[in-house]
């Protein structure tokens, strides 16, 4: 079946974040992409000049899909829910986007945005409750750490009860926040 173009740069898009959502960028083969989008490699780079830059719009979209289902803002008593809902709405990207680039260098620069602003949105959630310093600093970047490797974890285990899920998760963050106050 042919395909509108921007239609089949979305569904290669799809297949791409699949495929690099199960054994990450280098693990990848481009065959591998093309065979999980059913087309042929040739139509793949008709789309886009490498596979870097086809990876590299992947983990654009995911952030995208991330932030319009999260956002940016302040840590609220829904931010967990909705990392939790963005995630079973793009398991693979999820995936992709805390698991294997983050620990990709050749796509530092983009994973180093993402985990400044998790990072951010950690600090403002701490704003008041734990003293500026080493121990907030700390605490925001281990809630941030928590809360992806939760998730993940949430995902992997068939995402069992989402409202019981961000309970849980909320509940140990405010763990790591007491643990961060003054003592």
């Amino acid at each position: 079946m042919r395909l509108a173009r921007e239609e089949r740069r979305e569904q290669i898009l799809d297949a791409a974040t699949r495929a690099f959502g199960r054994t990450g960028f280098a693990d990848t083969s481009v065959d591998e992409v093309a065979a999980e989008a059913g087309i042929t490699r040739v139509i793949l780079y008709r789309h886009f000049d490498s596979k870097t830059t086809l990876y590299r719009e992947v983990l654009d979209r995911a952030s995208e899909r991330l932030f319009e289902q999260v956002g940016a803002g302040g840590f609220g008593e829904n931010t967990i829910a909705s990392l939790l809902g963005a995630a079973a709405g793009d398991p693979d990207g999820f995936r992709l986007l805390f698991h294997h680039a983050a620990r990709e260098p050749e796509f530092r620069d983009q994973m180093d945005k993402l985990t400044s602003t998790a990072i951010e949105v950690a600090e403002k959630a701490l704003d008041g409750r734990v003293p500026p310093g080493p121990w907030a600093n700390w605490a925001a970047k281990v809630t941030m750490t928590f809360t992806i490797e939760a998730v993940i974890a949430w995902l992997d285990a068939g995402r069992p009860s989402p409202d019981e899920a961000a309970t849980r998760i909320r509940t140990a963050v405010r763990g790591i926040i007491t643990a961060s106050g003054p003592l």
